[in-house]
């Protein structure tokens, strides 16, 4: 591989972006086994060097500590980062609908202006910055209707705050309402070779409308990385401990899945997660690929990949693998 890092536009914003972003959940540590600060930012410092600029984070990971971490990592190169970060899981205000409990806070899906304007002043400080190039509604919120949330972000775009707006975990109605808003610049939805159910209802709009998709889970937590083998122990509260989708049969198939496509991988001199990653980039309607690090050997491998163009052939022996290796996967 010796291409150059590839790179799209958010939407039709002019804030333009490495195609394969940090996604910096598992830095948080929560639901990830705890996390290591220093290997945090180890992680996101060598993304930067490699040209990964897209950097996604949310105050939910952690309760801030995500948000924290990334800022710190970023002190001094800012400049040379796309942060991506959301709103709307809240734990100062009991507004909006219970979500989920972390370390005993009750957290909230609430996007009233209210809690943004205070969310958002929170980010920016933890984040060590002036501005968030993406800021995103994490879930969407029922009290609350979409066009009063957008206008608020369309409020804090005007004021610098943020330059480009996007929608997560959103089904199609919700999609369409933030369409016909004409602010939307990108969804975070997600999408993987075994998670593909994008393609046929938020996708098809996203496309006609000029908005960006950033797939989340794009290694589908890990398990199409070809390093999480049958024997695999998942530690402490890492939540793939009882997944039944990381089930011993599971990874027996996905194995088989790594094997099957390793001639690939071997002919572009990439890892099985670096082809993984290039084949989600292919996808129509696909604009970026999150993919976690939690080290700086896992960010360079994930980066690498933003410069390996696949082949129409290379493309057709993986769909060939996933019809028949991962196409009946349970969970």
């Amino acid at each position: 591989m010796s291409g150059k890092q590839l790179t799209r536009e958010i939407g039709r914003s002019g804030v333009r972006a490495s195609a394969v972003g940090l996604g910096t959940w598992a830095i948080g540590g929560w639901m990830w086994g705890g996390t290591d600060e220093a290997e945090s930012i180890a992680a996101i410092q060598a993304s930067l060097d490699a040209g990964v600029t897209l950097i996604d984070t949310a105050p939910a990971y952690g309760l801030g500590r995500s948000e924290e971490i990334v800022g710190k990592a970023l002190a001094g190169r800012r400049d040379r980062a796309v942060i991506a970060t959301k709103c709307g899981l809240v734990w100062h205000s009991q507004k909006g609908r219970h979500f989920f409990d972390q370390d005993g806070k009750p957290v909230h899906r609430y996007l009233g202006p209210d809690a943004i304007i205070h969310e958002v002043e929170q980010s920016l400080r933890r984040l060590r910055t002036d501005h968030i190039d993406l800021y995103i509604t994490h879930w969407q919120d029922a009290t609350t209707p979409i066009d009063e949330t957008v206008r608020v972000l369309e409020e804090l775009k005007a004021a610098g705050k943020i330059r480009a707006i996007g929608a997560s975990n959103v089904d199609q109605s919700e999609l369409q309402r933030y369409i016909e808003t004409g602010s939307l610049d990108a969804i975070q939805e997600r999408f993987s070779m075994i998670d593909r159910e994008i393609e046929t209802g938020l996708l098809p709009l996203t496309v006609s409308s000029g908005v960006s998709t950033l797939s989340y889970s794009s290694l589908a937590l890990g398990l199409l990385s070809g390093t999480v083998g049958p024997d695999r122990i998942f530690a402490g509260d890492d939540q793939r401990t009882n997944n039944p989708r990381f089930s011993v049969a599971n990874r027996e198939k996905a194995k088989d899945f790594s094997d099957a496509i390793r001639s690939v991988a071997a002919r572009h001199d990439a890892s099985i997660a670096q082809v993984v990653i290039a084949w989600t980039l292919a996808q129509p309607g696909i604009t970026f690929a999150l993919c976690g690090a939690r080290n700086a050997t896992q960010a360079l491998d994930n980066a690498r990949a933003g410069t390996l163009r696949l082949s129409v052939d290379d493309l057709k022996a993986i769909d060939e693998a996933l019809s028949a290796k991962l196409a009946h996967m349970d969970g």
